[in-house]
């Protein structure tokens, strides 16, 4: 079992790659999950353009030779034709987690009706979650930290709740989150002061 978390950032982007524009997805990737883990973690980033076979050779390295328990992408997830980001990770998978794609989709589905135009997947590659989430910063926070009410409480869970139980399970390490963005949830059998 591994101890320390290390997760890759791919910000999938023609023209953010070619310096057309500045890239928007890994900073603010990198800005929520130091808001939101309490564990300590390692960030591997890459900024790729929209190529199905950069992208599956991006995700093969950040997971069999970077040995990254988490992937992130954003971007390119839509329908358009450049759009490859889901159809290169399900490429490289080993097997595919469907409830994570239905629940960004049912939390985006808060804010915009073209969510259903999100292809948006979740797999595991060897030991490794790989999550596609959309590519604008706003969408980004609200995926992962789902639905609140006028009082802040929680009334759609965002995928990020079960992301540390799902590493737990692959034998990655221990995630502990803060509960004030996003808090994980596990059994109580896999607390880790209850086992």
């Amino acid at each position: 079992m591994s101890t320390a978390l290390k997760i890759g950032l791919v910000s999938v982007s023609d023209r953010a790659s070619t310096g057309v524009y500045d890239d928007k997805g890994i900073p603010a990737l990198s800005d929520w999950l130091a808001s939101a883990l309490a564990t300590p973690f390692e960030l591997v980033t890459r900024l790729i353009p929209d190529e199905q076979p950069q992208i599956e050779a991006t995700l093969r390295e950040l997971v069999d030779l970077e040995g990254c328990q988490l992937v992130l992408t954003t971007g390119g997830t839509g329908p358009a034709l450049r759009d490859v980001t889901p159809d290169a990770t399900l490429a490289v998978a080993d097997r595919v987690m469907p409830g994570f794609g239905e629940q960004m989709r049912q939390v985006s589905l808060h804010y915009v009706p073209t969510a259903i135009l999100s292809r948006q997947v979740g797999v595991v590659r060897q030991r490794t979650l790989i999550l596609n989430l959309p590519g604008q910063p706003k969408s980004i926070k609200e995926t992962l930290e789902g639905v609140r009410d006028a009082e802040g409480k929680v009334i759609v869970h965002g995928v990020f709740a079960s992301v540390p139980y799902c590493i737990q399970l692959l034998d990655g390490p221990y995630i502990e989150t803060n509960p004030a963005v996003v808090a994980a949830f596990r059994p109580k059998s896999a607390i880790k002061d209850k086992q």
